[in-house]
């Protein structure tokens, strides 16, 4: 070690003997220090330096743990007073000293300079003028003037009476030691937490050292609050193993505090650990050593340290985001998200537990966000009884009031969100048979400032989430909310009340028609009532919860038809009716999870109550019709509410609005008896008057199904099926070989043999019958439920189609010539018993491709009765009369509709 330090101190080597420099470390006595040379790449050598010629008092010595034979030694008197004399001279500080005797044992004799050169203060006759040290008088050689000046200076000490030369000896010097506390928690209580002046006597690590409190000599040990630093671990040999950085640590606290005057502010004592902080005038080595990654927080003893969490955390985030030392591999959980994925300003639709919210984002997209770190009230052991369907919202504890809390505080306002981490996907298998769970964003979610989880925790509706210490994925307000915990936890709220849990006895009454008709004379008595949107099941079908009579019914809007959603019936899965799902998801965004108002008015035979429903004064009947969202029932005649029904469909036909772009993909007759191609257009009449039928692909559902088809024919190749294995049967979903040689997606309509097998292509509307060996099954990666049957059927609004076959042919040709693969606006008015009667318009000009028909004479016009049809039909009317005087087409022999001969082949 001597050899290290005197190669890396400089030298003058002109000096006999040599003069060397460093900074004093550690003082060990009045008479020895402990110098190192400057760190380069580490901690530096050092090395012990007895002063030459005196000698100073010695310093108490504990008892070494285990030996019998040893004992606690006192202070000698003056020995402390010398020991901090030369410790408040020297300590950091750097100084310059020559070694005049080496002994065999090692140990080294000189004199210790303060500054680079001799000309600083000599340290031995500092301490021998104030009566510190003693000088060793044997020996004393004539020629050495340093001796005789020692000697000179004590006697001067001596005739001026002072340290060792007082009168009485300096018993009274001597300091009464404490090695030991007989109950350190009441201890640091009986302080206060306020700050002790004290001296910082060994370092163990970076993180823990010992300290002696002043005035009263109390040695202790302290662990610095909220912070693990890496540590050298003893194996069993009793050598001992550095983690990376470990000495780097330990010499960083060292540097700065050892022998340091400081303050120590006590603040726990768990397990009979005293933790604390340290303070210097320099600053706070806690903080320094997590900013300088040297460090990292802790979540068990963060709690008590007094100086603000926040601080720490701080300080540990700006040593990730430099990636230093301990950090240097650091990856930040949200490192891959962009910074406006990562803090967003939303809009709150529902709140789906005590834990998890949806919130709409600026670009209409809605999604799910998980409160970071907490965990909502959960059901501890088996439900007892199993015969009751278990309802987590109601038979969880606190559950309720947690979801109640949250949709009471957030719903329908925007929030502030932070994303503090994203929690991947766990399988089944990753989770021990665990169900598995979809990818999660955690969030801290913020509105006015207050942080919603912190919030719910406080009130004891949720628990927070206790992690591994190297478990990165935490809330950003991670001490936060274990503050609000332990609150909860010591006023008893919520959760960790002692009270009885409250209970809720909730009804379901839905689809119960007897129980049901017993509450209606009730509910229709009430007149409105006061209700929550427990669920949207389309535009005009909900659940609510009745909190005054404690029950959930399921409610359906009055006065309105509204478009039908996809649903899976016996024959197959039925295709959604157009704007059903814009209608869905605007009765959501309206009145989800909201506190309204119901008038209930009759209930249907499956004991669903009908009504009108009202929140913030807008009726949602209403509103749905002004938004072309549905159409006014029948029904609504007897209503108060039939007027406003009619003002609004009106208005909402004015603005022209659900009007959607589509692509015509096939076009016929409706009878049709033989199989058609994609661009055959032909077929046969057996009515009085033909409609002419159309099948559409939304532009927008397009790309959707090429990319399915071309999936599934991928598939088919890399696997071929095999002829004959599928059985067809009626109703079922299969894929169907087509004249082109390709699979197309199909339902089966009827099976006269395996030879004739009658099939309907999903996707574009034509039928074809079939051999069973042209047939397979379909995939459940491609079926409806990946992507619904995209072709719709749909017929001309206001039109008649000849019955006279080339009248009819001509029709159809025209049809096809004008519309088919081309994109068209479509707007639904009216329903029909097989279909929905539509306008269309060309995407480009907007002429109305059946008002042309009617133009050119090909088609006859299908007069309405409706009153908000009326415009429309007057229209079309007008048109039929410019054909009639041009004569063209159908009307070249005149109005045939007035000839009764059965043998023009035309008939009214």
């Amino acid at each position: 070690m001597a050899s290290a330090v005197a190669a890396q101190v400089q030298s003058n080597p002109a000096s006999a003997p040599q003069l060397q420099r460093g900074i004093v470390k550690m003082v060990l006595s009045g008479c020895a220090v402990i110098v190192r040379g400057q760190p380069r790449g580490g901690p530096p050598p050092e090395r012990q330096i007895n002063l030459s010629n005196i000698r100073a008092g010695a310093l108490a010595r504990r008892a070494v743990q285990g030996q019998t034979d040893t004992k606690d030694t006192p202070d000698e008197p003056w020995a402390f007073q010398a020991r901090e004399f030369l410790r408040k001279k020297v300590i950091g500080k750097e100084v310059c000293f020559t070694v005049e005797n080496k002994t065999p044992q090692g140990r080294e004799y000189g004199m210790v300079y303060l500054g680079k050169d001799t000309s600083g203060e000599n340290i031995a006759e500092s301490l021998v003028t104030e009566g510190l040290a003693t000088v060793r008088r044997e020996g004393i050689r004539g020629n050495n003037p340093e001796q005789a000046r020692l000697c000179d200076l004590e006697d001067q000490a001596k005739a001026a009476k002072k340290g060792l030369w007082t009168e009485g000896g300096g018993a009274h010097t001597v300091r009464e030691l404490k090695y030991t506390i007989e109950n350190p928690r009441n201890f640091v209580d009986s302080l206060h937490q306020k700050p002790v002046n004290a001296i910082i006597e060994h370092v163990r690590d970076g993180c823990i050292v010992r300290a002696l409190l002043l005035p009263d000599y109390y040695l202790v040990t302290v662990m610095l609050s909220g912070i693990k630093c890496p540590t050298f671990k003893r194996d069993a040999d009793g050598s001992e193993t550095p983690e990376p950085f470990s000495a780097e640590a330990k010499f960083f606290t060292e540097s700065r505090l050892l022998q340091r005057d400081v303050q120590i502010i006590l603040e726990s004592c768990p397990n009979q650990v005293i933790l604390g902080t340290i303070l210097h005038p320099n600053g706070n080595i806690t903080e320094l050593l997590l900013k300088e990654g040297f460090a990292r927080c802790v979540d068990w003893s963060m709690a008590v340290y007094t100086q603000g969490a926040e601080k720490l955390r701080a300080a540990e985030r700006s040593a990730k985001e430099h990636k230093v030392r301990i950090w240097k591999d650091y990856v930040a959980p949200t490192a891959n998200l962009d910074q406006k994925d990562r803090q967003f300003v939303a809009k709150v639709m529902q709140v789906v537990n005590a834990d998890a919210i949806v919130v709409k984002l600026n670009s209409g997209e809605h999604k799910t966000i998980h409160l970071s770190s907490i965990r909502p009230p959960r059901l501890e052991g088996e439900v007892q009884d199993k015969d009751k369907r278990f309802r987590p919202l109601y038979d969880i504890p606190y559950m309720f009031e947690a979801r109640e809390f949250l949709r009471k505080k957030l719903i329908g306002k925007k929030v502030n969100v932070t994303v503090d981490y994203i929690r991947a996907a766990t399988s089944a298998m990753e989770t021990g048979g665990v169900p598995a769970f979809p990818e999660r964003t955690c969030a801290t979610v913020t509105i006015g400032g207050i942080n919603i989880a912190e919030a719910l925790v406080s009130k004891g509706l949720a628990t927070v989430i206790r992690y591994r210490q190297d478990d990165d994925q935490r809330s950003s307000h991670y001490d936060e909310l274990l503050a609000a915990e332990a609150r909860a936890i010591k006023n008893g709220k919520g959760l960790h009340s002692k009270k009885e849990v409250p209970i809720h006895r909730v009804a379901d009454i839905s689809g119960e028609t007897q129980k049901a008709k017993q509450f209606l004379p009730f509910l229709q008595r009430a007149g409105r009532s006061e209700a929550v949107v427990e669920y949207v099941f389309s535009g005009s079908r909900l659940k609510l919860y009745m909190p005054k009579e404690t029950c959930l019914i399921t409610f359906l809007l009055a006065g309105i038809e509204c478009p039908r959603g996809s649903r899976n019936m016996p024959s197959g899965m039925q295709v959604a009716e157009p704007y059903s799902e814009e209608a869905t998801i605007f009765t959501k965004e309206l009145v989800l999870q909201r506190e309204v108002e119901v008038e209930v008015e009759s209930m249907d035979k499956a004991g669903n109550f009908i009504g009108w429903l009202h929140i913030e004064g807008v009726n949602l009947s209403v509103a749905l019709v002004d938004n072309a969202l549905s159409k006014v029932h029948f029904t609504a005649e007897r209503s108060s509410y039939y007027k406003t029904l009619l003002s609004a469909e009106e208005t909402a036909r004015q603005r022209k609005e659900k009007v959607s772009l589509v692509e015509i993909q096939h076009a016929s007759s409706k009878s049709r008896n033989t199989s058609l191609k994609f661009t055959d257009l032909a077929g046969k009449c057996d009515g009085l008057h033909g409609d002419v039928h159309f099948f559409v692909i939304l532009i927008c559902a397009g790309t959707k199904l090429e990319s399915l088809m071309e999936s599934m024919r991928g598939e088919i190749a890399a696997q071929p099926l095999v002829e004959g294995s599928f059985t067809p049967r009626r109703g079922d979903f299969c894929i169907a070989k087509f004249g082109d040689g390709e699979w197309y997606r199909a339902r089966i309509e009827k099976v006269e043999s395996p030879a004739k097998v009658h099939v309907y292509y999903i996707d574009y509307g034509n039928r074809e019958i079939l051999s069973s060996t042209r047939l397979a099954a379909l995939s459940p990666a491609f079926s409806t439920r990946t992507l619904p049957p995209q072709a719709t059927e749909y017929t001309f609004a206001f039109i008649q189609v000849p019955q006279d076959e080339d009248a009819r042919t001509d029709a159809v040709d025209s049809v096809v010539r004008d519309i088919q693969n081309t994109q068209c606006l479509l707007n639904v008015e009216y329903s029909g018993i097989v279909c929905p009667h539509v306008t269309l318009q060309f995407a480009d000009s907007k002429d109305d491709v059946g008002l042309g028909l009617v133009k050119e004479g090909l088609v006859m016009v299908d007069v309405r009765k409706e009153k908000h049809l009326q415009k429309m039909v007057t229209e079309y009317l007008n048109g039929q009369e410019s054909a009639k005087s041009a004569r063209l087409n159908i009307w070249r022999y005149g109005d045939f509709r007035d000839d009764d001969a059965d043998e023009f082949g035309f008939r009214r």
